[in-house]
């Protein structure tokens, strides 16, 4: 029995079947063959795949504020990036961090200023519908951190108005209760440029003069309400706050240059060519302008590369454009290349190993393998020789756990000559990785400072980056492959497999943090239990099993919303099916055992219904968190590779005798 507890939809209407092909009985080899071809079409000379990264209309506002703020507009695109803003926008004139999701007012906010600094009328009626939002939800001092931020820096509202962050804080001991260490990669990366922007109160050039205070219900100079008190600890670090702004003035101005000349070091370290501070457009933005604050000159080569790596993140079409918030090639690369993989195993004996396009993307992901450079795990692992693969073309000091998981799990898998050195480099590093609860982190080990989400900075929640299971998963799913033969990993292993018990919700299901949700979680878990010896009637595989069941939809397949992130009570659920997350439910129900199961087969069937005539499937809606309830993304990849490889893995399992 299929189980849908939200509204139906018609089929026909779903996103990404406006043109289906393919009946209940179409051969699934077909199938396969026309998603596997249009794949292999899409991989780069140099072997890599890599799929449009797209985000929540706060990315592109910010590139044309960014052109505002150093007075260099370029017409053309801002028009382009217009044009993209304006068709995210909501009935209810708001902007959303997700396709269908409730209106944000730090997004709205930005898009409003983006929008009326493109030149739209305050009184179109797009603009008048937003501005009526805004203004309802208490108005843009209502904004978070960074959007206040940016605002100060336009003049739009005092400095007070944002959080006291000192570039002092670079000259903090470690053992201080908040130091870079004990923040997450990202954090660290846009905080410390942020630092000098905001000690030296930068001042945007804002050449059009453009201003927003219609969009305050009292005047920005006037408002006291800047700071909402949430817990006692909050407000104990609110108290911390005025008390550093009113000592400020006592900071000698030597101290002041040597933490400014500090945080300059740190991030001109890392600023990672042209592909960014951290690999991610709000670090690179700010380490752009703090550069050009202090006084280095727009042609200094470290200037000069760190707005190409900006640029870099366009995506400009013939009549829109947007900025990507990063780039996920070695991301999309191991997922594709588990998909191909799967789609080989069904073929002759020779297809898995012979095939030159997996032997392509093997030769350029071992040429992005991390061995010994600097990076800032190795703060909590200073011993642990490297091995790890960053999600970007390049981010050396920040290798990512999950994307190594995937890699070399990928590499073992793919039964191909001359790649157990990556491999076993990458599962040493893995197993080293691991936090004192049995959990991975995606970029850090024990990176677990939870009062430091009370800080007023940290309105955004999204500070640290604790263990979760979904990346603690795929890290099982690794180590589990390599044991026979590196019993050295038993004991991490060991441990994995008690954090993701502990960790499995009471109804079966597991979060999923870094995708759409619970589904995703589950996916993640079931995956790497299956490469375990656990059997498959222990209770984490039924538990999990029956609630992908008791979650599928009547059309057969499975949809489940970002708004679960906000309310846990609809997890699992979505108004449509989806076919990546269905394609994430066949494939762990089957790593649960249940790959003959009606369920399977009518998941299957809703896939096959849903093939576009150019072999690719198409869902418009975002895909993963950012970060849970703050920031969401949409894998341009994840509707092209996961139906693929769940079609593969269904057609090996019937064939197994």
């Amino acid at each position: 029995m299929f189980t849908d507890a939200t509204t139906q939809t018609n089929t026909t209407d779903l996103p990404g079947s406006s043109t289906p092909i393919h009946s209940h009985a179409f051969d699934i080899d077909n199938a396969i063959n026309q998603a596997k071809n249009r794949l292999l079409s899409l991989q780069d000379q140099q072997g890599f795949w890599v799929f449009e990264l797209e985000a929540d209309c706060t990315i592109p506002s910010e590139y044309v504020m960014m052109m505002h703020y150093l007075g260099e507009i370029d017409e053309a695109l801002q028009a382009k990036i217009a044009v993209y803003i304006r068709s995210r926008q909501s009935e209810d004139g708001s902007f959303p961090l997700f396709t269908g999701g409730p209106g944000d007012i730090s997004c709205s906010v930005k898009a409003y200023y983006a929008l009326k600094m493109a030149g739209d009328s305050v009184d179109a009626p797009h603009m008048t519908r937003l501005r009526k939002w805004i203004l309802a939800q208490g108005g843009a001092a209502k904004a978070n951190v960074f959007t206040r931020i940016a605002l100060a820096m336009f003049k739009q509202l005092p400095w007070r108005g944002v959080p006291y962050i000192p570039v002092e804080i670079m000259l903090l001991p470690s053992w201080f209760p908040f130091h870079l260490d004990k923040v997450s990669y990202w954090s660290r990366t846009v905080m410390v440029p942020l630092f000098i922007l905001c000690t030296l109160k930068a001042t945007a050039k804002n050449p059009n003069q453009v201003d927003i205070l219609e969009l305050f219900t009292v005047h920005p100079d006037q408002e006291r309400h800047y700071f909402p008190e949430r817990t006692l600890l909050n407000k104990f670090f609110l108290g911390l706050d005025k008390l550093g702004r009113v000592t400020e003035p006592l900071i000698p101005a030597k101290i002041r240059a040597r933490a400014i000349e500090k945080a300059k070091a740190w991030f001109i370290e890392r600023l990672n060519g042209e592909d960014g501070l951290g690999g991610i457009f709000p670090a690179m933005v700010n380490a752009y302008e703090a550069m050009l604050l202090t006084g280095m000159p727009k042609d200094h080569p470290h200037v000069v590369i760190c707005r190409k790596a900006i640029d870099k993140l366009l995506v400009i079409n013939e009549h829109d454009a947007y900025c990507q918030p990063c780039l996920s090639p070695v991301w999309d690369t191991g997922l594709a290349a588990l998909a191909l993989q799967e789609v080989y195993k069904g073929e002759n004996s020779s297809a898995l190993t012979n095939s030159e396009d997996l032997a392509k993307a093997y030769e350029w992901l071992q040429s992005k393998q991390l061995m010994d450079e600097p990076g800032d795990w190795q703060v909590k692992k200073p011993g642990l020789p490297g091995g790890g693969w960053a999600f970007q073309f390049n981010n050396p000091h920040y290798p990512d756990v999950d994307d190594t998981a995937v890699v070399a799990f990928a590499m073992a898998d793919s039964k191909r000559t001359g790649l157990d050195e990556a491999i076993h480099r990458a599962t040493r590093w893995i197993a080293g990785m691991q936090s004192e609860n049995g959990g991975y982190g995606a970029f850090d080990a024990d990176n677990t400072y939870y009062y430091l989400n009370e800080i007023p900075f940290a309105d955004h929640g999204a500070l640290l980056d604790p263990p979760t299971a979904d990346v603690s998963a795929r890290c099982a799913m690794l180590m589990a492959r390599l044991i026979k033969a590196h019993e050295e990993y038993l004991p991490a292993l060991k441990r994995t497999i008690d954090y993701l018990r502990s960790e499995q919700e009471a109804d079966g299901s597991w979060f999923g943090r870094w995708g759409t949700n619970y589904i995703y979680g589950t996916w993640s878990v079931l995956l790497g239990l299956e490469q375990t010896d656990l059997p498959k009637n222990d209770p984490m595989y039924v538990k999990a099993a029956a609630w992908l069941k008791s979650v599928q939809r009547e059309d057969g397949g499975w949809g489940e919303d970002n708004f679960s992130y906000h309310d846990a009570g609809v997890r699992g659920r979505y108004r449509f099916s989806t076919a990546f997350q269905t394609a994430w439910a066949v494939l762990g129900l089957i790593a649960a055992g249940e790959a003959h199961s009606p369920e399977v087969k009518a998941g299957i069937d809703f896939i096959l219904r849903h093939q576009n005539r150019d072999g690719f499937w198409n869902d418009k809606c975002f895909t993963a968190p950012g970060f849970p309830r703050v920031f969401y993304l949409k894998y341009h990849g994840y509707d092209k590779y996961f139906p693929l490889w769940a079609l593969a893995r269904y057609r090996n399992e019937l064939n197994k005798k």
